[in-house]
């Protein structure tokens, strides 16, 4: 089974929902997510997963296992900074990078928050579903 490793900073929001679509999209794939740093999961954005029948309430704000990360067959960075600070990625693992805003520094109404957070949500989705 191939190995898929998705990571951003604080493995809060970013991470945390590609792993959820990773799980549901990804049959053939381990799916797991970290951070270069732990921020604890993000209620918002357990929320706007739900909306699209994704639950990852269970899921838990994770440090890079190297032991994982060494053995993973694509590594996606979801923002500059994990680009920047995730450990070198040995040469026979494919990385891929997706430069996404966070959500969690979106500032407003409540509504624009989640507004940030549904449209960083999206896409992830259409990111991940890329990858079948």
């Amino acid at each position: 089974m191939k190995k898929i490793y998705f990571i951003c900073t604080g493995n809060s929001c970013r991470s945390q929902m590609a792993e959820g679509f990773g799980e549901k999209y990804l049959t053939n794939w381990q799916v797991k997510s970290a951070g270069v740093e732990t921020h604890g999961l993000n209620p918002k954005a357990v929320q706007v997963m739900v909306e699209k029948g994704v639950d990852i309430s269970d899921h838990t704000s994770d440090l890079i296992d190297l032991d994982y990360f060494n053995s993973c067959d694509l590594i996606v960075t979801l923002c500059g900074d994990a680009r920047d600070r995730c450990p070198v990625i040995p040469k026979n693992v494919e990385h891929i990078h997706w430069g996404l805003i966070d959500p969690a520094q979106a500032k407003g109404s409540e509504e624009e928050i989640l507004k940030v957070f549904r449209k960083v949500r999206d896409e992830i989705e259409i990111k991940v579903k890329e990858l079948i």
